[in-house]
């Protein structure tokens, strides 16, 4: 899944960690100091603390390994269950790891609670169009691009949301009954939509009898 710049997924990383290193782990310690000692295990959990758990998912969502970020990340945000950095990165990774559902549920949790991330916009949207629900989808990601109009992979998921609205609308092709917009053909009310009249009924003034028996000019072998 793209990130906030476009950039890659490792940038975003760094932005939201504020964190650097050189592989799962690397660096560990508390924020702002500490002698960098992972603190012991404990029954259950890996090694280090949230922010250490925190960095390490990034990194793995970094280097390709959504599932396994996706467990550092679920810890991290179990821990710290009001952090939205650590839920948008668990978001990142479970839409990377193709549970759309899971990504969704944390991307609307980060949205509602600052509807003016653009990047939860963002990712709520393209989730949503993961699960098939093209309105939703196309309602955030719209304000995402309102947010950021100059971020080329918000308009382009955009487009093709509209896109797939509009075709299952009918926009490429024609409008099914009762569909809106849907005009019913000149004189086909007495058979199926889109059929031609039957040859028995009146066709606008011309008399069959007159210009032969289907009305399109005289019958094959008369004299007129």
């Amino acid at each position: 899944m793209n990130d906030r710049t476009g950039g890659g997924e490792a940038s975003h990383e760094a932005a939201v960690s504020g964190a650097g290193g050189n592989g799962p782990g690397a660096g560990a310690g508390t924020p702002g100091g500490g002698d960098g000692v992972p603190e012991p295990d404990r029954a259950g959990e890996p090694a280090g603390d949230v922010y250490d758990w925190f960095r390490r998912g990034g990194r793995l969502l970094a280097q390709g390994h959504p599932a396994a970020a996706e467990q550092l990340l679920a810890r991290a945000a179990a821990a710290e269950p009001h952090s939205r950095s650590i839920r948008e990165t668990l978001a990142r990774a479970q839409f990377d790891a193709g549970s759309y559902a899971a990504a969704l549920e944390n991307f609307r949790a980060v949205a509602l609670a600052d509807p003016s991330d653009d990047y939860a916009q963002f990712g709520w949207g393209v989730a949503a169009a993961r699960l098939g629900d093209f309105e939703t989808s196309a309602e955030h990601l719209a304000l995402a691009v309102a947010m950021r109009p100059e971020t080329d992979h918000y308009r382009a998921a955009l487009r093709q949301t509209r896109a797939t609205l509009a075709a299952r609308a009918g926009a490429f092709g024609p409008l099914l009954p009762g569909a809106p917009g849907y005009l019913e053909p000149p004189g086909a009310s007495g058979g199926p939509p889109g059929l031609p009249p039957s040859g028995g009924e009146d066709r606008g003034g011309t008399d069959p009898d007159a210009d032969g028996a289907d009305g399109r000019g005289p019958a094959p072998g008369t004299n007129e």
